[in-house]
């Protein structure tokens, strides 16, 4: 009896620590890391130089950690996960200096496939932990980017990889 009241406190308290976070006026869900909010104008800057950042990002105060999600004007919706996935991995290789290849596969979440990705690469000055995961949404793509430092990554890798698993499209 002592392990399943365990087991359920503990299942509550990481309820407890998640906040819902909505994708525009899509009906698009996650949840996100209770302490995580948007970041400031300095950090975004500072993390994608050269105004590449993402539309919407949450992350922790410092930034080390952060949930980027976007949606681009580009149609997926007709093309082979497969083919899209070693596209997308190529160019990866040929842009992003030091990838390192943790997983690529196309997975099913709710309720449609999805290129993933689990990389880690040099930024400017960390080496960086991701996982992506990339779907057609309409007649655009939707991106998600749970990115980390390494050094911060095992600190936050369970509440990341939950946060993946909340994705909700209507």
């Amino acid at each position: 009896m002592k392990i399943i009241s365990g087991i359920m406190a503990l299942m509550l308290s990481t309820l407890c620590f998640a906040k819902e976070v909505q994708v525009a006026d899509t009906g698009i869900t996650f949840e996100a890391p209770d302490d995580f909010g948007p970041l400031s104008q300095e950090i975004l800057d500072f993390k994608w130089p050269q105004s590449r950042a993402p539309r919407w990002v949450v992350g922790n105060e410092t930034g080390s950690t952060t949930i980027a999600y976007d949606l681009k004007p580009h149609d997926i919706s007709g093309a082979p996960m497969e083919a899209l996935m070693g596209d997308f991995a190529a160019t990866f290789e040929r842009v992003v200096p030091g990838v390192e290849w943790k997983k690529q596969e196309v997975i099913h979440l709710s309720g449609r496939d999805w290129i993933y990705f689990e990389v880690t690469s040099n930024a400017i000055d960390t080496d960086i932990y991701n996982i992506m995961l990339v779907t057609s949404y309409g007649k655009e793509m939707l991106l998600f980017n749970f990115n980390s430092t390494k050094e911060d990554f095992p600190q936050y890798e369970k509440a990341l990889r939950n946060s993946v698993n909340t994705i909700k499209i209507p």
